[in-house]
């Protein structure tokens, strides 16, 4: 089975929306023994904690459900986790510290828009200030991106329906 991890800074807006767009689109493609997700922040700020009611909202308006409590990455997420998907550029630095540090390699870091063929932007924005209208912007690039990124998960993995 590939995992997947979705990581941003506090694990309460992006990480935990992508993950669950991308359980829902796994489900829909009858994908489910193939791929599995999760998510987490890079910071310590919201551990334990639901997500953004916001967030929450914007899931539910889609059809998604999400079922997390938000969490720091550990190393022990860098082992177990064959691709890790950073929101944006801050948190893949720090990532990148954290693997460097323990000796780690890179292989498996990306950005979410990475897989986009002509990303407008490279990060995904934290709508975390702002109002319920960047929630769903986050969405919509959280799922056009996550549609590029499952067509290459299914064909690197020769994973097909």
């Amino acid at each position: 089975m590939v995992k997947v991890l979705f990581i941003c800074l506090g694990n309460i807006c992006r990480s935990p929306l992508a993950e669950g767009i991308f359980n829902h689109k796994v489900k829909e493609l009858g994908l489910e023994g193939k791929f599995t997700s999760d998510s987490c922040g890079t910071s310590d700020y919201h551990i334990g904690e639901l997500p953004d009611e916001r967030t929450l909202a914007c899931a539910q308006k889609h059809e998604v459900h999400i079922s997390h409590r938000a969490r720091q990455m550990n190393r022990v997420d860098i082992r177990e986790f064959d691709y890790l998907v950073a929101m944006d550029m801050s948190n893949k630095r720090n990532i990148q510290s954290l693997m460097t540090h323990f000796n780690m390699p890179h292989e498996q870091l990306f950005l979410l828009r990475e897989f986009h063929p002509n990303p407008e932007h490279i990060e995904v924005p934290d709508p975390y200030y702002g109002g319920e209208e960047g929630f769903e912007q986050v969405f919509k690039i959280l799922d056009e991106s996550l549609d590029h990124f499952l067509v290459r998960l299914k064909t690197e993995h020769n994973t097909y329906v």
